[in-house]
């Protein structure tokens, strides 16, 4: 019996030694060890790290890429449209000791931060833009949760903007309007072309106005495409003058 207790104890202070004593770090991850309550300036690992027991205390840190969706975020735009948005983010530690110590949870407040940057940014923000511009707005937000999270340690590498939902009754007005836009810009190019025309139709009398003979050929020309069809009836304008010389010289 005596024996049995002594394997029994000794087993226990292997068992202790063990999960107090030794600590095996993957590849991925980082050690922050508090001696007394004080963190070293470096992190631990990977590999074997030895604590001492009772003086030693190890808080373990993933160092990989971390994916949080944010949550739907309500969204009044620049132009007073309601919307719904949610985002992705990728983010990852970079310095596991400031990860640690200057934040409680640095996961829980980079969520937090990802959802109050998104609804500020958007917000500044028309519903065409959120719709047609989510590579700048992507990178907005990016940049200002990357420069806020520095001192935690943490580097933000990618938003991505995934849903912009819109409300039913809102989607027919935006209909509405991208149809009467369509129209105005179909008028506007329209009187572009009536513009133009006018123009050329205004050089063009100008040259013939000029040139006595252009007007001729150009009269002469006329006439040549009216006779082509013989179904129309030509009539040959002459002035009162030139009417009387014509019936002197019996040419009627």
């Amino acid at each position: 019996m005596p024996g049995i207790s002594i394997l029994g104890a000794i087993g226990l202070f292997a068992i202790f030694i063990l999960t107090n004593v030794i600590k095996v770090l993957k590849e991925y991850e980082k050690g922050v060890v508090f001696t007394l309550g004080r963190v070293g300036r470096k992190a631990a690992g990977p590999g074997l790290v030895l604590l001492i027991p009772g003086i030693q205390v190890m808080r373990k840190v993933d160092m990989r890429t971390l994916v949080h969706d944010v949550p739907t975020q309500d969204v009044i735009s620049q132009d007073n449209v309601s919307v719904k948005v949610n985002a992705v983010i990728y983010y990852r530690v970079v310095d596991a000791v400031r990860a640690v110590v200057q934040v409680e949870n640095y996961m829980a407040a980079t969520s937090q931060l990802a959802q109050t940057t998104l609804r500020s940014v958007l917000g500044k923000h028309d519903l065409d833009e959120m719709l047609q511009e989510r590579d700048k707005l992507n990178k907005d937000i990016q940049a200002i949760l990357d420069h806020q999270t520095e001192a935690w340690g943490i580097k933000v590498s990618n938003v991505e903007i995934k849903h912009v939902d819109v409300d039913p009754s809102m989607i027919r007005a935006i209909a509405k309007q991208a149809e009467a836009e369509r129209e105005r810009r179909s008028k506007v190019i329209l009187a572009e072309g009536e513009f133009q025309a006018a123009a050329k139709l205004s050089e063009a009398a100008e040259v013939l106005a000029t040139s006595p003979g252009a007007m001729e050929l150009r009269y002469l020309n006329s006439l040549q495409e009216i006779a082509g069809d013989r179904t129309n009836t030509i009539v040959f304008p002459f002035s009162m003058g030139e009417a009387a010389k014509a019936f002197k010289n019996g040419g009627f």
